[in-house]
């Protein structure tokens, strides 16, 4: 289904809109409309885009219509360039996947946060809803702790109860707990209806994928390591796959992957043989996948370090 739908192969616009300077000219430079058109050129289906709560809305809590204004026009260029959008909530208020910099905390218990969240996605749904055969919406980046699944399970079907007044057909992508790991899928309830489909992240092993990162304490920064000495197999990735297809097949939904990718210190030569092997996957079972992220981010895949491997790793998104 993702394949017809145009969510098979994406990558992320990480970075322009959330985990970012809120400015004029960051909004004017980070992306472009070349990137759009660089992007299309490599046969992708599909950006998502990340967008934090306080980024489009105005500090009296109304919608920044100046920010809105622009991602109607990274729609209209997705359209120029034959390319779908997932519009992601990164962030929204008492919640954001990043512990460590971010202050928000209290929305999985504060009827008042669920309700901004609710108004908000009822606020895109009116904007967009009319646009569902080329835009999705992912409801929140990465639950982080499974003490949140009943919470959030119960925010979920509320959240979907209220954008689908506005957005009957639009498809909506949900994620489960440990910043959606593919192997807490399987706690998530049963889909709302037909149009909602199963999402989760990877970035396995995370000692490889990670390596030297800075910004978690999971991570020792100073270790390295190659793809041979992690011993990363078609079989790992099916495995740890394994429930959250079974999740979706048993509930006659699709598995969508949106967040994986390999930080910027790892090889060319490196980076190929892992995006080919969890693409082995991907496409065995069929699942969508949109790459983390396309520029910086620590993670740009069109950064120049790739570009003695762009043609061949074109072939494994």
């Amino acid at each position: 289904m993702l394949k017809e739908l145009g969510f098979y192969k994406g990558i992320n616009f990480g970075g322009w809109f959330s985990q970012c300077a809120y400015d004029e000219s960051h909004f004017d430079s980070f992306i472009t409309e070349n990137d759009f058109a660089r992007v299309s050129s490599w046969g992708l289906d599909h950006i998502r885009l990340p967008i934090d709560y306080n980024i489009i809305e105005c500090s009296d809590g109304t919608m920044n219509e100046n920010v809105m204004s622009r991602i109607d026009k990274v729609l209209e260029l997705c359209r120029k360039y034959s390319l779908n959008t997932v519009i992601d909530l990164h962030k929204t208020a008492g919640f954001s996947f990043d512990t460590y910099s971010e202050n928000e905390y209290g929305f999985f218990e504060n009827m008042n946060y669920q309700e901004h969240f609710y108004k908000i996605w009822e606020y895109i749904s009116k904007r967009y809803g009319n646009l569902s055969d080329r835009i999705a919406f992912e409801l929140l980046n990465e639950v982080t702790d499974k003490e949140y699944l009943t919470a959030w399970n119960s925010i979920v079907k509320k959240c979907i109860e209220r954008i689908r007044n506005f957005a009957p057909d639009t498809l909506i992508m949900v994620g489960s707990y440990w910043n959606n790991d593919a192997e807490a899928v399987k706690d998530l309830d049963a889909p709302y209806d037909s149009n909602v489909i199963y999402n989760m992240h990877c970035y396995e092993p995370l000692k490889f994928t990670h390596q030297g990162a800075y910004w978690t304490d999971k991570i020792d920064p100073d270790s390295r390591y190659s793809f041979d000495q992690m011993g990363i197999t078609d079989e790992l990735f099916e495995k740890l796959f394994s429930s959250a297809i079974k999740k979706a097949k048993d509930n006659h939904t699709e598995l969508y992957c949106g967040e994986y990718g390999l930080i910027d210190c790892i090889s060319p030569e490196d980076s190929i043989k892992w995006y080919r092997t969890i693409h082995n996957i991907f496409e065995k079972y069929g699942i969508g996948r949109c790459a983390w992220s396309y520029k910086e981010m620590d993670f740009g895949i069109s950064d120049i370090r790739l570009d003695t491997v762009r043609q061949e790793l074109q072939q494994y998104f």
